[in-house]
């Protein structure tokens, strides 16, 4: 539609948009794992497009983009369910584990690929590794699954890459293992540990043992980490001292470990120079050849980078176009270049979705290198991210972005008031920024507005208020989520009787908690949510198992407070329509948790809709999967909130509800 002097006045959630739930799939194209490599810069892309498949893709020094990874092959690892430390080049030579078989493959330049370890029908997995000096072997995490469905065992081992698929177990006998890192020498090697029913963000260890020739170790010492403190990306310097992210200052601060065995902080500030571990092989700082460190941090949900000394003289900030730099599982590089040394990462604004870029230290000037989406949007149709805080109980303050609506051709009527959407993050312990979201826009550009909620519990504001959560989760996220509504609402930006909350994973159990303990919403959208903590804590994968001790209560002596708060156990308080969508595949949330969430809906009397997809784990990645579920959970909106998107959309059946 051309540029109007004047705007059309039209129902909230009824406006035109170009920003369909196609545009939002394909900015879903997934950049991750950004690396270096001589001159090359490397990184991940998921693609719904393929059916999700994640292939590893090159820059060249002459600006060629092509595909490493050959159809038939998909880069992703399952270790610790979600992944992460799936590739990694080595003078050329491409590792990676396969997502079909977790096999790991050897790949030279555009050769095929080929298995270094044995077939296990995907039973063993690996992730996260180092290839030596001489490149013979690799040092990686190792997730072994037996075949009586028991718990999975974790260890790091010592892989022989001459094809034979020889493995030696390096450390093993606690729960998880994560960052094997070789010293520059190859005569020490660190790694993070942690046991049940600990999250590496809530207590985890920094271990050192010596090499000897041939890859035995010995002298097995903990130079960092205690109980309540949390050591992130470990690393060996061009000096050959040990260098480290921890929390035990109350913020993830940079620090090496002196002569004596001592840590020194580097840059002491109220800052996060680390991420809560979901995945692995993440990295928010690298060093320069003088041994200068560049690092990337994030305060308040705005992303920061500097030079960080390591005689301990501080930090020296670098201004960078960007409000989000690494995300959460992303990576940060150093690239040497002919202009000097840059950093190579996933860059992302108010007004710029995610891209593969690189930041020239010497000025902040910064060059695209590769966009997550090539749609183009005129900013007339996009709503500006405003960082907003409120008060919630306990005299504490919580924090939300908040996006009003916005179309260039279209407004609301002066008599009526936008409905809101209240988004819940996953985790719980992660964390929304103010970048450019095409999933957030999707309901801006059409008359809706939204807020999307770091709620207590959240990273990215210090240990303190990450902390919050322990022992109150389904209370306080539910009740900051709450909080952020009435926040608009008392304002009069929004309409109170048409708020609607959604959510996935934890999320989505926030969501689900929102609607049966609180009457404010008028409808809700849960993405593979936990609708029964008894049934989470009793089914899901060893690295989440233990989780809701610190969340909720110990398991099973607390089995009376996850009755308490599971929306499935209180379905009588269930009053507002709700849409579930599920992936088959999940093994996180299993498929069953939603399917009973529906069967208390319709014994309660109370509309829903139910949304099954064949093939999705956790998280949807096909692209038609993106868009059916995007796409209806917009009808479902409509229909209960009384608006008529202008969408040509496939009706949804919603069971309890007149068609």
């Amino acid at each position: 539609m051309p540029e109007t002097l004047e705007k059309i006045r039209s129902p909230y959630g009824s406006w035109e948009s170009p920003i369909t739930a196609e545009n939002v799939s394909a900015a879903g194209v997934r950049l991750s794992s950004v690396s270096v490599d001589g001159d090359d810069v490397y990184w991940l892309e998921g693609r719904p497009l393929e059916g999700g498949r994640s292939v590893l893709v090159v820059r060249r020094t002459d600006g060629t983009i092509e595909d490493i990874t050959p159809d038939g092959f998909n880069v992703r690892t399952t270790v610790h369910e979600y992944g992460g430390g799936a590739y990694l080049v080595n003078d050329g030579i491409v590792y990676f584990s396969n997502f079909q078989d977790q096999r790991i493959y050897g790949q030279v330049a555009a050769g095929a690929p080929e298995p270094l370890t044995p077939e296990t029908a995907s039973r063993v997995r690996f992730s996260d590794g180092r290839v030596t000096v001489d490149g013979t072997a690799m040092y990686c995490v190792r997730e072994s699954h037996p075949k009586d469905g028991g718990e999975a065992v974790n260890e790091i081992v010592r892989l022989l890459l001459d094809g034979t698929g020889e493995q030696a177990v390096v450390a093993t006998g606690r729960d998880f293992y994560a960052a094997p890192r070789l010293s520059t020498d190859d005569r020490s090697i660190c790694w993070l540990a942690w046991d049940h029913p600990n999250m590496p963000w809530d207590t985890s260890f920094l271990e050192v043992a010596d090499l000897d020739d041939l890859g035995e170790v010995s002298n097995v010492r903990v130079m960092a980490g205690c109980d309540g403190v949390s050591i992130y990306q470990p690393e060996w310097g061009p000096d050959s001292r040990l260098y480290f992210v921890s929390d035990e200052s109350g913020w993830w601060n940079l620090y090496v470990l002196g002569s004596d065995g001592g840590a020194l902080p580097l840059a002491p500030v109220e800052a996060e120079f680390g991420h809560p571990m979901w995945g692995l092989g993440g990295s928010t700082y690298g060093f320069l050849s003088d041994g200068r460190l560049i690092a990337t941090w994030s305060k308040d949900a705005i992303a920061g980078m500097g030079v960080v000394y390591p005689d301990g003289r501080g930090v020296t900030p670098i201004d960078i176009p960007f409000t989000s730099l690494g995300a959460s599982y992303g990576n940060v590089a150093i690239h040497d270049t002919a202009d000097g040394p840059h950093v190579v990462g996933l860059g992302a604004s108010s007004r710029a979705g995610v891209a593969v870029v690189s930041i020239s230290i010497s000025n902040g000037t910064s060059k695209i290198l590769k966009r997550g989406s090539t749609a183009s949007v005129d900013p007339g149709y996009l709503s500006d991210a405003e960082p907003i805080s409120f008060s919630v109980s306990d005299g504490q303050t919580s924090h939300a972005i908040w996006y009003p609506p916005k179309n260039r051709d279209f407004a609301g009527s002066p008599e009526e008031k936008p409905p809101l959407i209240v988004m819940s993050h996953g985790g719980p312990t992660s964390q929304t920024d103010g970048s450019l979201s095409m999933g957030v826009q999707f309901w801006t550009s059409r008359g809706v507005s939204v807020v999307d909620v770091n709620y207590r519990g959240s990273s990215g504001y210090g240990r303190a208020y990450r902390d919050a959560l322990q022992g109150t989760w389904g209370l306080y996220d539910a009740e900051d989520c709450i909080a952020a509504a009435r926040h608009l609402a008392d304002r009069g930006l929004v309409d109170s009787d048409r708020m609607a909350i959604r959510g996935g994973s934890a999320g989505g159990y926030t969501t689900l908690v929102a609607l049966a303990f609180h009457d404010v919403f008028a409808a809700g959208a849960s993405y593979y949510g936990v609708a029964d903590l008894t049934a989470l804590a009793e089914e899901t994968h060893k690295f989440e198992s233990r989780y809701l001790d610190g969340l909720i209560a110990p398991y099973p002596e607390g089995k009376a407070v996850y009755d308490e708060r599971s929306a499935i156990k209180h379905v009588d308080g269930l009053s507002a329509p709700l849409i579930l969508l599920q992936g088959l595949e999940d093994k996180v949330v299993p498929p069953e948790q939603a399917r009973m969430m529906a069967d208390a809906l319709r014994q309660n009397g109370v509309p829903f809709a139910l949304l099954e997809f064949e093939g999705e784990q956790h998280g949807f990645r096909k692209a038609e999967n993106a868009i059916r579920s995007l796409e209806a959970e917009l009808y479902f909106y409509g229909r209960i909130l009384g608006f008529e998107p202008a969408d040509d959309i496939e009706p949804v059946a919603i069971e309890g509800r007149p068609q």
